[in-house]
C-alpha cells in the first residue's frame, strides 16, 4: 500500500456535528477575546502571572536581591546625572546590540540621555525580577518575562513625542507636517482603507519572475515546473517544499534574491509545490491530507516526468519538516526516489522552538481551536500579529513611530516585505494537529508520529542532507535546527547564515552572511 492511498486520521478537538449550544458559546466568547488579545490566551498569561508572583511572594532573597539592584541602579542613574549636568557624561547603561531605538545622535543630549537610560535600567530590572525566581515552572516564566517586555515596549520613551528627540526635531524641522501626515497615515488604518498603491512587487512583476508553468493540481497544491535555462543540464530534479503558511514565491522573489531562477542557471529542473489558500470549506483538511495530497502526490508526478531518476528533496520551514516526515514513510516502506535531502531552516525537534513556543501550551491551543472552529481557519493576519509580538519594539513601534509620529509614507520598498504582507489561511484541522503533534507533544522527535497508522522513524534516514540554520531566527532557532544531527543516521551538511528566518535564507551567498560549520557524518 502507498503512503497516498492511506486514509487520513481525525485530529482531536475538530468540529462535530451537533454540538451543544454550550460549546458554541464558548466559541464565541474567545472569538470576542481573541480580537482584543490577538490570539493569545488570557488564561496561559494569568497562570504565568500568578505562578511568579506566589513563588516571588514566598521568596524573601530573591526580594532583597531586586531592593538591591534597584538601590544600585537609582545610584549609577544619579551620578550620570551629575555627570551629564557638565556635558561630560559617559552612558551608564547602553542598549543590547539589536535595539536600534536609542542609536541616533539626539538621545545623547540633555535630558533625553537621563530619559532613555532610566528606562534602559527599569527593563533590565524587570527582566531580573521575571527570571530566577525559585519554584517558578520554566514555561510561564518565559511567558510572563515575555509578556512584561512587551509592556516595557509599549511604554518605551521611544514611542512618545514629547520623550523621543527624534520626532521632535523632524516636528520642528517640518512645521509640524509630520504630525499632520501621520494622523492621515492613523485615520487611514482605521477606516481600513490604507494605502494600496502598486508596489512593483506582484507575483510576475517584480517577483516570482522565472519562466515556469503548472504541470499538475489537485485539491491542495499546484506543480509548477521551472525548466533548466543551459545548454546542458542536470539528470536529478530538484523538488521544492516551501511551508504551507507562507507563498511559494519565497523562494522566487525578485531575480537577485530568487533560488529558483539560480539552480534553473545552474542547469537543474526544478519543481515547486504551491500549496492552495485554504477557506471555509477546507477545515477538515488535515496533515495526512497535506502529506498525501501535497508532498507524496508532487512525488509521485516528478517522478513520472523523470523516469528512472531519483529526486533531489528541499524542504523550507514547515515545508522542511513536512518533507522529512514524508522521507522517513518512505524509507519505512523502502521507497527510494528520493537522493538527498535539503532543509532549509526547518525543524524536526520542537524541544526548543524558540520564543514561539511561549504560545505553545494546553490553554493556549484550546483557546486557539475555539477562534479557528467559527471561520475553519486561521487568517494570516493572526499569524502575522503573533510574529509580530515576537519583535514588537521593531515590527510593530518602530513603525507605528514612523508611520504615526515621523508620517513617513508606507509604500513597500522591498520583495521580501511585499511577499510578507502576501497572507495565507492554514485549515482548521491541519493547524490544530500539528500544532499538538509537533510543537506540543514533539511526536516526531520522539518516535511517535503516525503516518498511514504506524509511527516514523527519522532514524531511518540515511540520505545525504544539506541543512541551513539562520543566527538571528525566532521562528526555528539554529540551534533547535542543528538536532538533526542526534536524529538522523545521515551524512548532513551544516551551514549557519547570518540574518533572520526569511532573510537569512533568501539572501544569495555571494553577500557573504554565512559561516560554515563542520559537516557531521554517519559512523560506518
Amino acid at each position: 500500500m502507498r503512503i497516498a492511498d492511506l486514509p487520513s486520521q481525525p485530529v482531536t478537538g475538530a468540529a462535530t456535528p451537533g454540538e451543544t449550544p454550550v460549546r458554541e458559546l464558548d466559541r464565541a466568547l474567545y472569538a470576542q477575546l481573541a480580537w482584543w488579545t490577538q490570539g493569545l490566551s488570557p488564561a496561559s498569561l494569568a497562570a504565568a502571572a500568578t505562578d511568579w508572583l506566589v513563588h516571588l511572594a514566598g521568596s524573601p532573597d530573591k526580594q532583597r536581591e531586586l531592593v538591591i539592584k534597584a538601590q544600585r541602579k537609582l545610584l549609577r542613574l544619579a551620578a550620570s546625572a551629575a555627570a551629564s549636568a557638565d556635558q561630560n557624561g559617559v552612558p551608564c547603561i547602553t542598549p543590547l546590540p539589536q535595539d536600534r531605538r536609542f542609536a541616533a545622535p539626539e538621545w545623547q543630549a540633555w535630558p533625553f540621555n537621563l530619559i532613555h537610560q532610566a528606562f534602559l535600567f527599569e527593563q533590565q530590572w524587570w527582566y531580573n525580577a521575571t527570571t530566577g525566581v525559585p519554584g517558578v515552572t520554566r514555561h510561564h516564566e518565559q511567558v510572563w518575562t515575555f509578556a512584561v517586555r512587551q509592556a516595557l515596549d509599549m511604554f518605551s520613551p521611544s514611542n512618545f513625542l514629547l520623550t523621543n528627540p527624534v520626532v521632535l526635531k523632524e516636528t520642528w524641522r517640518s512645521g509640524g507636517m509630520n504630525l499632520a501626515m501621520g494622523w492621515h497615515n492613523a485615520l487611514e488604518d482605521a477606516s481600513g482603507a490604507a494605502a494600496t498603491a502598486p508596489t512593483g512587487f506582484e507575483p510576475g512583476r517584480g517577483v516570482a519572475l522565472t519562466p515556469g508553468k503548472v504541470v499538475y493540481r489537485n485539491r491542495l497544491i499546484e506543480l509548477i515546473q521551472y525548466e533548466p535555462a543551459t545548454p546542458t543540464v542536470c539528470a536529478e530534479p530538484v523538488l521544492m517544499v516551501p511551508p504551507w503558511i507562507m507563498k511559494y514565491y519565497i523562494l522566487d522573489l525578485s531575480p537577485a534574491n530568487s533560488l529558483v531562477r539560480y539552480l534553473v542557471g545552474q542547469g537543474h529542473t526544478v519543481f515547486m509545490i504551491s500549496w492552495k489558500n485554504p477557506d471555509a470549506a477546507d477545515r477538515d483538511l488535515g496533515m495526512d491530507d497535506y502529506l498525501t495530497l501535497g508532498v507524496m502526490a508532487a512525488i509521485d508526478q516528478v517522478a513520472a516526468r523523470r523516469p528512472g531518476y531519483a529526486i533531489q528533496g528541499l524542504g523550507y520551514c514547515l515545508g522542511g519538516t513536512l518533507l522529512a516526515i514524508a522521507a522517513a514513510a518512505m524509507a519505512r516502506e523502502g521507497d527510494e526516489r528520493l537522493a538527498s535531502l535539503t532543509l532549509l531552516a526547518a525543524q524536526v525537534d520542537f524541544t526548543e522552538p524558540g520564543e514561539l513556543g511561549l504560545f505553545i501550551d494546553e490553554s493556549q491551543l484550546n483557546f486557539l481551536d475555539n477562534v479557528m472552529a467559527g471561520k475553519g481557519y486561521l487568517d494570516g493576519t493572526q499569524m502575522e500579529g503573533t510574529f509580530a509580538l515576537l519583535n514588537a519594539k521593531d515590527m510593530v513601534w518602530s513603525r507605528m513611530v514612523q508611520n504615526y509620529l515621523m508620517g513617513k509614507g508606507r509604500r513597500v520598498t522591498s520583495d521580501l516585505a511585499a511577499w510578507n504582507a502576501d497572507a495565507t489561511r492554514m485549515p482548521y484541522r491541519q493547524q490544530s494537529g500539528y500544532l499538538r503533534s509537533l510543537y506540543l507533544d514533539n511526536d516526531l522527535a520522539q518516535g511517535r508520529y503516525r503516518v498511514g497508522g504506524s509511527p516514523v522513524a527519522l532514524s531511518d534516514l540515511h540520505l545525504p542532507m544539506f541543512v541551513l540554520g539562520t543566527r538571528r531566527d525566532t521562528v526555528a532557532p539554529w540551534l533547535s535546527v542543528y538536532k538533526l544531527h542526534l536524529l538522523a543516521d545521515a551524512d548532513i551538511t551544516f551551514c549557519l547564515t547570518g540574518g533572520g528566518h526569511n532573510a537569512g535564507v533568501v539572501n544569495p551567498p555571494a553577500r557573504k552572511r554565512r559561516a560554515r560549520l563542520p559537516d557531521r557524518h554517519a559512523c560506518p
